[in-house]
């Protein structure tokens, strides 16, 4: 480098790699947010149970034959605007 140039550390060199310290942050946040994760599926499957519904589920996905309440395909959308 350049005796002119600025040294900004490693945080913003496209190419360094996290410290340890970041490591082990990006590993505390990512298990908080899990843990907060499961807290809020079990409120709602808490819920459901008391409400009679269908548990939650992360991989959830409606059936084919279900009617998602929208419009028919075709009606009320132009699939080709500004012609």
């Amino acid at each position: 480098m350049s005796e002119f140039s600025p040294d900004h550390g490693p945080h913003l060199h496209a190419h360094s790699a996290p410290t340890t310290q970041q490591m082990r942050t990006v590993g505390q946040r990512r298990r908080d947010a899990e843990e907060k994760l499961e807290q809020h599926l079990q409120e709602a499957r808490h819920k459901d149970h008391l409400h009679g519904s269908v548990p939650v589920t992360l991989a959830a996905t409606p059936a084919m034959d279900q009617n998602d309440g929208g419009l028919p395909d075709g009606e009320g959308v132009d699939p080709n605007p500004g012609r």
